[in-house]
């Protein structure tokens, strides 16, 4: 039952208990009362607003790959990283690089200002980039 319920709130988190309830055949309060369990669970961390990136003038995005220089840990450059206001995710992965950044700016020759954000930071060794042409979907709702 509560994947039914975050399947349905995913879908739009400002859904009424009482619509909510009414698709997974609970009460309103039934409904409540087990968001509120999940809540306190950690199943659901928080409700959250998700703008279009481009209305707002964040026009371009690119991945970043980045490589720590070894002497540095990744829980050291982590930190550093969310300063950097164009970072919008960053993601420890495993391969070649360390790390994978989403990054936004408003125009493609802003990407090289980050980059240079990006590589003063102590650890960082280097980065190679994957620009974006078209976002087929993004921030899908999970279907549990």
């Amino acid at each position: 039952m509560d994947a039914r319920i975050i399947s349905a709130l995913g879908a739009d988190s400002r859904r009424s208990y009482a619509d909510v309830g009414a698709e997974v055949a609970l009460s309103t309060a039934a409904v409540h009362e087990r968001v509120k369990k999940m809540l306190e669970r950690g199943v659901i961390q928080r409700f959250s607003l998700q703008v279009d990136h481009e209305a707002v003038g964040l026009n371009f995005t690119a991945f970043v790959a980045i490589r720590n220089d070894g002497g540095a840990h990744c829980r050291e450059i982590a930190p550093r990283l969310r300063e950097i206001a164009a970072v919008q995710e960053l993601h420890s992965v495993a391969g070649e690089y360390d790390f994978l950044a989403k990054v936004r700016t408003a125009h493609a020759r802003d990407l090289e200002g980050v980059l240079y954000q990006i590589k003063s930071v102590p650890g960082v060794a280097r980065t190679t980039s994957t620009v974006v042409l078209n976002t087929e979907f993004e921030g899908q709702p999970l279907k549990l």
